[in-house]
C-alpha cells in the first residue's frame, strides 16, 4: 500500500536561499533508494480556506520506505538546509483500499455509534 508524503511548505521571499537550493541538488538521491518518486510540486490555487506557500506531493511504495527514507543518515545529514531556510508542515498518508468508497466510510462510522450507544 503506498504512502503519501504532503509537505505544506513556505520559503522565506518565496525564492530558496542557497542552503535550500544544496538540499533541493541533494534531496533527490536520499530518495531513491527508498522507492520515493515526486508526484507534484508547486504553487497552488486555493479554492477553500488559506494555503500560504506552495505543496510538494510524494509517494512511496510502503510507509515503512517514507520513514525509513525521513530516518536516514543520509536524509538527516541535509534535512537542516530545508528546516533551517524553510517553513514545512510534513505529514504521511497511506493509500486507500481498491473497494474504498466515502459512502462505506460513512456506513461504518454509523455502526460503530450505534455499537457505542447501546453498549454504554
Amino acid at each position: 500500500m503506498s504512502t503519501y508524503l504532503i509537505n505544506h511548505l513556505r520559503i522565506p521571499g518565496g525564492i530558496p536561499n542557497e542552503a535550500g537550493l544544496s538540499y533541493l541538488e541533494q534531496v533527490e538521491a536520499t530518495v531513491h533508494p527508498y522507492g520515493g518518486k515526486w508526484l507534484a510540486q508547486g504553487d497552488v490555487d486555493v479554492v477553500e480556506g488559506t494555503w500560504p506557500g506552495s505543496v510538494v506531493l510524494m509517494e512511496f511504495p510502503t510507509r515503512a520506505d517514507a520513514e525509513n527514507w525521513y530516518n536516514s543518515p543520509e536524509y538527516r545529514a541535509i534535512l537542516p538546509l530545508r528546516t533551517n531556510n524553510a517553513v514545512s508542515d510534513i505529514i504521511l498518508v497511506d493509500s486507500l483500499a481498491p473497494d474504498f468508497t466515502v459512502a462505506g466510510f460513512a456506513r461504518q462510522v454509523r455502526a460503530a455509534i450505534s455499537a457505542a450507544s447501546t453498549n454504554g
